[in-house]
């Protein structure tokens, strides 16, 4: 009989902590996060798969406790506004984005949605932030500035790869907020290096072509990309156009010497959207971007693609290539 009766209450507890376990997964709240880039998903494949990992890394899993919105561009800035309105009429708990055109977009509609950029250029001078300790407002996130010894390191390892370089064409895009910034710091460590900088804008993707026609006309010893959304989805044409006319290359990003750039020398974007997950984690437990500190990018890389100096008759130094953080062959 007493056997029975504990036996009884031991379903009836076992019943009861199931019915308490489902109704808690019934209310449990699914979280709901924008994610918009002006690349195609092929293009920013990378960098997506490193927020999602990060944001894995925290606990999420998709389906379960959260979902993806996913919006891309493909190249054209145009549909921006259009895409971040799409956003907000979803009405996520946050919005993940990366680049100042997009970041602007954004900003623009989602007034009151807390916004995570993976990656941005000046926020303060873009007028995205206030400052970076206290940014103020619905943005926070990470940003990747020009500093000037890092930009001019850059050009730097360029030097040394093509040290008879006299004449560099700078390919820079004048419509992004805070693209200015960035030009005048590249000026500026062209002057310390003693180099003559030959600035050719684009705009679109349709300039591309007379913009390199341009540097060889100017005689460029090869060219300097500078960090720009349109180059960055366009960076197959960008090197492809540098190889058609023999032009060596330097960037910022590693993804352009992926793609078959020759050298590049700057922050890390994949790590930066990586970290992306821990800023949306922290909104989404309670914390407002106004509160979360933008961080600087920390991660920087030195990539240098072997095959495409051997292409150009260029000798890498071996000092370059043992201080190289990766060599593609």
């Amino acid at each position: 009989m007493l056997r029975s009766a504990v036996l009884v209450l031991a379903m009836g507890a076992a019943l009861a902590a199931g019915s308490s376990e489902t109704r808690a997964q019934a209310t449990a709240r699914v979280f709901r996060v924008g994610y918009i880039v002006v690349a195609t998903p092929e293009e920013q494949a990378h960098l997506t798969r490193a927020f999602e990992d990060g944001m894995r890394d925290l606990g999420y899993v998709e389906g379960r406790d959260v979902v993806f919105e996913r919006r891309f561009a493909h190249g054209d800035t145009g549909r921006l506004p259009d895409l971040a309105a799409e956003l907000v009429r979803l009405a996520p708990d946050v919005i993940v984005t990366g680049g100042n055109p997009v970041i602007a977009a954004v900003r623009r509609t989602a007034t009151t949605i807390p916004v995570v950029m993976g990656i941005s250029r000046d926020p303060v001078g873009a007028g995205f932030i206030a400052s970076y300790g206290h940014p103020g407002g619905n943005v926070t996130g990470l940003a990747a500035d020009p500093m000037p010894d890092v930009l001019g390191k850059d050009l730097e390892v360029f030097k040394e790869i093509v040290p008879r370089a006299q004449r560099v064409a700078l390919l820079w895009n004048p419509v992004p907020p805070g693209a200015d910034t960035y030009r005048k710091v590249a000026e500026n460590a062209a002057r310390r290096l003693g180099v003559a900088m030959q600035v050719v804008e684009v705009r679109e993707r349709n300039d591309l072509e007379a913009a390199f026609d341009a540097m060889v006309r100017e005689r460029a010893d090869g060219v300097w990309v500078l960090p720009d959304p349109l180059t960055f989805t366009a960076r197959r044409q960008v090197v492809a156009l540098s190889m058609k006319h023999r032009l060596p290359s330097v960037y910022w990003q590693r993804e352009y010497v992926d793609s078959g750039g020759l050298v590049s020398y700057g922050s890390s974007v994949a790590t930066a959207f990586r970290r992306a997950a821990w800023y949306v984690d922290r909104i989404l437990k309670g914390a407002k971007p106004e509160d979360l500190a933008v961080e600087q990018a920390a991660k920087f890389e030195l990539v240098v693609n072997l095959g495409t100096a051997k292409s150009l008759g260029l000798v890498v130094p071996q000092s370059l290539l043992l201080r190289a953080d990766e060599v593609i062959p």
